[in-house]
This record gives C-alpha cells, structure tokens and sequence, in this order.
C-alpha cells in the first residue's frame, strides 16, 4: 500500500448525520444541514425523510418518504461510515417518527440534537399533530439535547410563553420527558437581543448575542441544531458549543444570499469561507 495513502486513510473522519427533510430551495432542512456540517469541518451524510417543493416563498408540496426507506438510509450509514452525532428536523408523520426511534436505539446512536421541526416559517405544517406526542414519549429520551424554538416549546410544554418565567417552566417539563438538555432558542422572543436558555435538568445558563437585522432568516433552527451537532461530534461540551453556534448563525444571516423574490431569503452558511475568516 502506498505509505501516503495508509497515513490518510488512519486518520479518523468525524461525521455527523442529518435526518430530515428535503428543501429544493436549499435554505434549510437537508441541505442547510450539510452545509452548516461542512462549514464545521465535519463530514455530513443524510437520510432524508420527506420531499418538498419549496422556495423563498414557501412550500408549495411535500411528500414524505416511506418509513422503511428512511431506516435503511440510517443503516446504510451508520453500518459503514459511522456516525459521531446526528440531528432531526421534519419527521413528517407517526411512522417516520417510530421509525427513526427504532434505528436510533437500534444503532445506539450517540450526541443526538433533536430539533423539533413542527411548522414552515411560511406556516405549512411539517409534523403532524399526532406525532408530537411519540416524539416527546420515544424520541425525546434518545436525545442528548432538544433545541425548541418558542412556538415549539409552547407545543411540547402545553403552555404559553410570555415572560422569563414561563420559558423557564417550559424548559422543565420538556426536560420531564426524559431529554438530557433543553435549549429554547429565543429568536421569536421581542427582545434587543438573542437570548438562548439551555437547561440541563438540573441549572440554566442564559446565552445572549446581539440580535441581527434582515430578511435572511430561513433555516435558523437547523442552522442551530446542525452546528450544535457539529460541536457535539467534535468532542465539544453543550455550555461550550452553544457560544460558537450563536457566532455561526449570526454570521450567517448577516452574510444572507440574495435569491429569489420571496420573504423567506436564505442565510449563507459557508459564509466563513467566503470572508476568508476560519472556522473557528
């Protein structure tokens, strides 16, 4: 064997694994989630769980993939290439959802970000009704950590959130379901700036980062819970990755690409290596 070759092929690749929906207009769901990988220098696969006609103005139709074929693409990966940690976005429906659980426990799938994809920002629904609660019963518990924004933290809690307060008790009884942490991001929140609240169970640690400005928010939850696995697969701990995530995603807005002629304007997440700034 050529010795150049054998020194390459030592050294170990981390990988990350997105399952998820498929976004044609690329500014969120799969696609987000490789590029936010590759930007993290991590090598991202994917098993893609519904299709969508989507674009700046919304999605137009979907489909979701049959249960057994999104289990064999996790299979596929993880039995050959491996997998270092793993997200979700759209599950799409009760059987997509059972069916990752099951490959998920099956394969013992470590550092996993669920990010509870439920509506488009257009307001199409991504989740149905039915599966919210196998997701919070078989899903959460699989998770390392759940990264709600705050109408999905309103679902999975079952009540409103208007003050600090109630974001906190949110975060308690999404953690009761059995999750290792809970982070509500709080983009939605009228507020100067972006606080994100992660609970571990036990303490809270608030971040705050200045708020960005523009259209180009399309895809910052996946963003986020991309990145968060990203550092999660790198051998980083939650209350260090949560900072540099923050770093990432406001970057990425405030770098936004300009396509298309809707609201929904996309965020350039390779934006670091357009600046000629690193990584990290």
């Amino acid at each position: 064997m050529d010795p150049a070759f054998a020194t390459h092929t030592a050294i170990r690749t981390t990988t990350a694994l997105t399952i998820a929906g498929s976004d044609s207009g690329a500014g969120a769901g799969v696609q987000a989630d490789l590029k936010t990988f590759a930007a993290h220098g991590v090598y991202g696969t994917s098993a893609i769980t519904a299709v969508t006609a989507q674009n700046t103005w919304g999605v137009t139709a979907l489909d979701a993939v049959t249960p057994a074929l999104v289990a064999a693409q996790i299979d596929a990966v993880a039995s050959d290439i491996g997998v270092h940690a793993a997200k979700t976005g759209m599950l799409a429906t009760v059987a997509i959802v059972e069916a990752v659980v099951a490959a998920i426990a099956r394969l013992e799938i470590p550092n996993l970000v669920v990010d509870p994809v439920m509506l488009a920002t257009s307001g199409n629904q991504l989740l149905a009704n039915a599966a919210v609660s196998v997701l919070t019963a078989s899903l959460l518990p699989l998770a390392c950590v759940v990264t709600p924004n705050v109408p999905e933290a309103e679902t999975l809690a079952g009540l409103s959130i208007r003050t600090e307060s109630d974001r906190r008790e949110a975060a308690r009884r999404i953690s009761a379901f059995g999750v290792g942490a809970v982070i509500i991001t709080g983009g939605h929140l009228a507020t100067a700036d972006v606080s994100d609240l992660l609970y571990d169970g036990e303490r809270f640690a608030e971040f705050r980062t200045p708020r960005e400005t523009g259209c180009h928010t399309h895809g910052t939850g996946c963003a986020f819970s991309a990145a968060l696995a990203a550092h999660l697969a790198l051998g980083r701990s939650l209350h260090d990755a949560v900072p540099l995530v923050q770093a990432y995603v406001a970057g990425a807005i405030r770098h936004g690409v300009n396509v298309g002629h809707g609201d929904g304007q996309p965020m350039d997440h390779l934006w670091r290596s357009r600046v000629d700034r690193p990584v990290y």
